[in-house]
């Protein structure tokens, strides 16, 4: 059963505990240097911060019951967008976010940042947001009760400009990386306190997991949030391709957060 709801007049507070968290870690990231493992970095939280802000200044509330965590951006998502999972359409049309999204510097010449005039579609933002979209109209129901954000902010890529996720990393760099980006879930967990972290993929779970163990250990008299875990909707998943949306609704509904 859900619990009662919080009160909404904290909201502005929370988004602002939220936008502190993730200038810090946009901060934080800055500090790392990968060039000896990845030529090519994107940081949406810089020159798409005010994308990114406004996100979170309209939809972290302090109501939020459910976190849904993914990896790091996609390259016509998040990277264009500012917005987690954002596939263009639903950010303006659904989210109605409209920001000036800047350039990344140095810009790859095989993965132009066009921002909100990008046509390309990022096939497991639209699977995700249009699961949300579909169950939720408005986005303020939605975001009543469930927030999503990425675990990893940064955009990595090798010089043919193929993606590489954060768990492709080296180890010495990866270790680095999680360092801040564990320390950016648990402020945010501490600002929207949900009751569950839900990773979006086995990575995501694994850190949510991480996440939470050192809350434990920091908070021992506190209750921390569940973990739990719904499929990829990456189109390279053969399993996502087979009715991504009916499996993640039923994932999520065995968790009673559905």
């Amino acid at each position: 059963m859900a619990s009662p709801k919080k009160p909404l007049t904290a909201t502005n507070a929370t988004a602002k505990l939220a936008v502190a968290a993730a200038r810090k870690l946009n901060r934080e990231v800055a500090k790392l240097d990968f060039r000896e493992v990845v030529p090519w970095v994107y940081n949406p939280l810089d020159y798409a911060w005010l994308a990114h802000e406004q996100y979170l200044l309209k939809y972290a509330r302090p109501s939020c019951r459910v976190l849904f965590l993914g990896m790091n951006p996609g390259p016509w998502g998040m990277a264009q967008s500012g917005i987690p999972f954002g596939e263009i359409a639903i950010v303006k049309d659904w989210l109605k976010i409209d920001a000036v999204i800047k350039k990344p510097t140095p810009e790859h010449p095989k993965r132009p940042v066009e921002g909100l005039a990008c046509g390309r579609s990022e096939v497991s933002g639209r699977r995700l947001w249009g699961l949300f979209r579909e169950r939720f109209p408005n986005p303020d129901d939605f975001f009543e009760t469930y927030f999503v954000t990425n675990y990893c902010p940064l955009v990595f890529m090798e010089e043919s400009a193929r993606n590489v996720t954060p768990d492709k990393l080296p180890a010495e760099s990866r270790a680095a990386l999680e360092r801040v980006c564990d320390q950016h879930i648990l402020q945010l967990a501490e600002a929207l306190a949900p009751e569950w972290i839900v990773g979006v993929g086995a990575f995501a779970e694994k850190c949510a997991r991480r996440a939470v163990e050192a809350w434990s250990q920091n908070k021992p008299r506190s209750q921390p949030p569940q973990v739990g875990r719904v499929l990829h909707p990456s189109p390279a998943s053969p399993a996502a391709n087979r009715d991504w949306a009916g499996t993640a609704a039923a994932q999520l509904s065995a968790m009673n957060v559905w």
